[in-house]
């Protein structure tokens, strides 16, 4: 369906929603300064690991941009193309960052390699603070997490990054004074480019992709918002266009479906990683692990049996057998995730890297793992005033003793938890930081993050300067 002017229903309800003022909520604010946060705690982290160090710089060595975008934690200077995707690895590239779950997942803090890199970028040359990027934050959120409420990308094949294309595209031509026209015109063409399949996220092709796919998202919609702004034009029927257009083409002639306005909604509900990176299905399977370590880490020959009951999004995505063959493997097989629980009662990036993973007893715990479906889990998964993610876990002895199960509804990073987490995602922020900048500055950017008049006053340039 278009309106009177040609373009789609659905892009000018997101044009209008990005080029307006409305519905921002003080608590939708506070939660993108801790998602800001976060986001940047976890690119830092990422810089500890060679596979991802490897992918940033400029595509030609050497090259510096004046008046680019600077990446935290390095001295590169790019175009704000080249630093979205710098950035965007970064950050998603531990599977540490925040998650939305609903028909579709992913994990909306990756827009934030673009958003902040065309921040830096604008800030350089007139008035852009951190209150403004914040603004920015929540409208790309909710764009990303209210379009995942209903519409499922991946039961089509297709991953889930899309959405992170879209989100951004829309929110940086905005950034970048885009009026409302120009706005639609790079959705339609984010929505015509469509997004990459999901074959590397899955058997027997699951490979650092998945790392990088969001990078790769973040900065084709930052490249799609400086087309547009040049002048570039939009496709009024990129959805709607009978055969040719989204609609027909990957959803089977059916329209994009939105179950509630857009408002504020995804950033007040959105779901942080906060003690362990693991792929968030199994977020409270591996809580339950831990709650069981004590019981089963010195009994492990004599476990018979070990089952987890998860939700059906989990056994589409992380129940894997079989050979598991690089990192990008490992922390999507909800087995292996809550065998490390089991065996160790800790959970972080190192325990998905080669040297942990050759321990037998991790092959041991998963070869007695069944994973089965607990309805009740995937109805409240779906549920809008529960949005549960949980898990249970119960371990079998040989002599019949059971252990468990141990069952975890809410994770540690769900909104009904969040005053629980809110330390604990700040020494996770300290901790991450701590990897990359010594003590000093690492204190000057927790206590700049927990003030958070004195962040949203602040011009984004000077947050990046003391970053970089």
């Amino acid at each position: 369906m278009s309106d009177d002017k040609g373009h789609d229903e659905a892009i000018w309800l997101l044009a209008d929603y990005v080029a307006g003022t409305d519905h921002i909520t003080e608590e939708a604010r506070q939660t993108a300064r801790i998602c800001l946060a976060d986001a940047l705690g976890c690119a830092i982290l990422a810089l500890r690991f060679p596979a991802c160090r490897k992918l940033l710089g400029p595509l030609v060595p050497g090259t510096v941009v004046p008046g680019g975008s600077r990446i935290p934690g390095t001295a590169y200077v790019l175009d704000p193309v080249n630093a979205a995707f710098n950035l965007g690895a970064m950050i998603r590239w531990l599977d540490f960052n925040d998650t939305w779950l609903a028909e579709e997942w992913g994990h909306p803090s990756d827009n934030i390699g673009g958003l902040l890199m065309v921040a830096d970028f604008i800030s350089q040359q007139r008035s852009f603070t951190v209150g403004d990027l914040l603004i920015a934050v929540i409208k790309a959120y909710e764009i990303q997490g209210g379009l995942a409420l209903l519409n499922s990308f991946n039961k089509r094949g297709f991953d889930h990054v899309i959405l992170v294309k879209v989100a951004t595209a829309a929110v940086a031509t905005w950034m970048l004074g885009g009026d409302r026209d120009q706005i639609a015109a790079a959705l339609s063409n984010a929505w015509i480019d469509a997004g990459p399949l999901r074959t590397y996220r899955h058997a027997p092709n699951v490979g650092s992709r998945k790392s990088w796919a969001a990078g790769d998202a973040t900065s084709r919609g930052v490249w799609l918002a400086m087309l547009t702004l040049r002048g570039e034009m939009g496709y009024p029927g990129a959805l709607s266009a009978p055969k040719w257009g989204f609609h027909d083409v990957l959803l089977g002639g059916e329209p994009l479906q939105f179950q509630r306005p857009l408002h504020s909604y995804v950033m007040e509900n959105i779901l942080f990683k906060v003690a362990f990176p693991a792929e968030f299905h199994a977020q409270t399977a591996v809580e339950a692990a831990f709650q069981l370590h004590p019981q089963v880490h010195n009994r492990l020959e004599e476990i018979e049996r070990i089952e987890i009951a998860t939700q059906r999004p989990a056994m589409r995505i992380i129940d894997k057998r079989g050979p598991l063959t690089n990192p990008a493997d490992r922390d999507h097989c909800i087995q292996y995730m809550v065998a490390v629980g089991l065996l160790h009662g800790r959970l972080t990036a190192d325990d998905y890297e080669e040297a942990a993973a050759h321990d037998p007893r991790l092959e041991m715990l998963r070869s007695k793992m069944d994973v089965l479906e607990n309805l009740r889990y995937s109805q409240d998964y779906l549920d809008p005033e529960k949005r549960s993610i949980a898990n249970s876990v119960e371990v079998r002895l040989k002599d019949g003793t059971i252990l468990g199960p141990v069952e975890v509804e809410y994770p540690l990073g769900h909104r009904r938890r969040r005053q629980e987490a809110l330390p604990l995602i700040f020494q996770k922020f300290e901790e991450n930081l701590k990897t990359h900048y010594g003590a000093d500055r690492t204190h000057e950017l927790v206590a700049l993050f927990q003030n958070h008049q004195r962040l949203s006053a602040m011009p984004v340039r000077e947050l990046v300067e003391a970053l970089v």
